[in-house]
């Protein structure tokens, strides 16, 4: 996410927009306009009464289409945070949004109830706008009946769409809630991930036969979605089974809290790192990364002190999870996080260390099983 630009924030959630959406906007636009002549026949409107070009129309709806489904991504990460989740963010991309949630609300009910939120506010949103357009049936605003006949199926559609037992959708979700309590998570994101590959192998056939190229996007996105959705939950699940004191590279390595940067920038060269963890009267107060010192003048390095810049870093221990660890790193986007033990460093661990254990961990899985190895492997969360 990091070519998204934050345009916002709402209730504590950063809003980004995916540099994807800019490139995509033109098409809708376009492909909007191309169907403006239909849509207003079928919203019972003459165009010719309409102010303003179809494809200025189209351009239009095309944003009004991503402002629903901000709204919608909206439902989801509220409804998270007052049922106790985290949300890290919610970004605007060419395949619609994608909200963040870094810690799912507790149990199966309450994930399905989250992931219905976004469809059922999209829903309420399209019968509302198709009642104000059916109470202007009278009047001759036709401007304002086109546009919320427009905005109320454009609603419909994307709550139905979402409503799919099929991974990525919010109904994929659902289903895999619904399974959770009896087949475990992972086998439950399995068969959730089957079912929306096979609706996108469906929508990519509709879409090769009729020749319409935007099916044929959109079953990538669902196939590619549901593939992406399995792994990260079997990634989830072997993790949460590997401790960060097995991983982690038990070293010392740091800086003091008063150190220059020019200091730290010769110590980086000089050992080959791209992050140092603080540290003050033997305790450790955060992480100075490469990219922080980069972003100094060098002329100004020798004047500016590592507490001034350093970033506050999770209290990650040796118990906790490497699931836990990975999460931190990528939600603050930082290549390594130092592990402590009673405020005393004793280690550091890289996207590197994590990705190394979950492929051995995957080895070690694969292994054939003997007579006398009867524990689980599969993690039931």
């Amino acid at each position: 996410m990091s070519a998204a630009l934050k345009i916002a924030t709402l209730r504590g959630i950063p809003i980004r927009v995916h540099f994807t959406f800019l490139l995509v906007l033109p098409f809708l636009a376009w492909l909007f306009g191309q169907a403006f002549r239909n849509a207003a026949d079928a919203a019972d409107v003459p165009p010719e009464r309409l102010m303003g070009s179809p494809l200025l129309w189209g351009l239009g709806l095309a944003v009004a289409l991503f402002l629903s489904v901000l709204v919608h991504e909206l439902a989801h990460s509220l409804y998270a945070l007052r049922k106790g989740g985290q949300v890290s963010d919610i970004t605007l991309m060419m395949i619609g949004g994608v909200s963040r949630i870094t810690r799912m609300p507790d149990g199966p009910r309450q994930e399905a109830l989250m992931a219905f939120a976004g469809p059922a506010t999209s829903l309420g949103l399209g019968f509302l706008f198709l009642a104000v357009y059916a109470l202007l049936a009278g009047a001759h605003s036709f401007n304002l009946r086109f546009a919320f006949f427009y905005l109320g199926y454009l609603n419909v559609f994307l709550g139905l769409f979402n409503l799919l037992p099929a991974f990525p959708m919010d109904g994929g979700r659902m289903l895999r809630a619904l399974l959770s309590n009896r087949l475990g998570r992972v086998r439950a994101t399995r068969l959730a991930g089957f079912v929306g590959k096979a609706f996108a192998l469906l929508f990519g056939l509709l879409g090769l036969l009729s020749g319409n190229f935007l099916l044929l996007f959109i079953a990538f996105f669902v196939f590619m979605g549901a593939e992406g959705e399995s792994r990260e939950v079997l990634m989830q699940s072997l993790l949460n089974r590997v401790r960060v004191g097995e991983l982690m590279t038990p070293r010392t390595a740091s800086v003091e809290a008063d150190t220059t940067l020019e200091e730290v920038a010769t110590r980086m060269q000089t050992e080959r790192r791209r992050a140092l963890p603080v540290v003050e009267l033997g305790a450790v107060v955060g992480l100075v990364t490469l990219a922080v010192v980069r972003q100094v003048p060098p002329q100004r390095r020798a004047q500016v002190r590592v507490r001034e810049v350093a970033l506050p870093v999770p209290a990650l221990t040796p118990e906790s999870t490497a699931w836990e660890a990975l999460r931190e790193m990528g939600q603050r986007r930082l290549p390594q996080l130092p592990v402590v033990r009673d405020g005393t460093l004793v280690g550091t661990l890289t996207q590197d260390d994590v990705m190394r254990g979950l492929e051995l961990r995957e080895l070690e899985d694969s292994q054939p099983r003997g007579p006398w190895d009867v524990g689980p492997r599969e993690s039931p969360t």
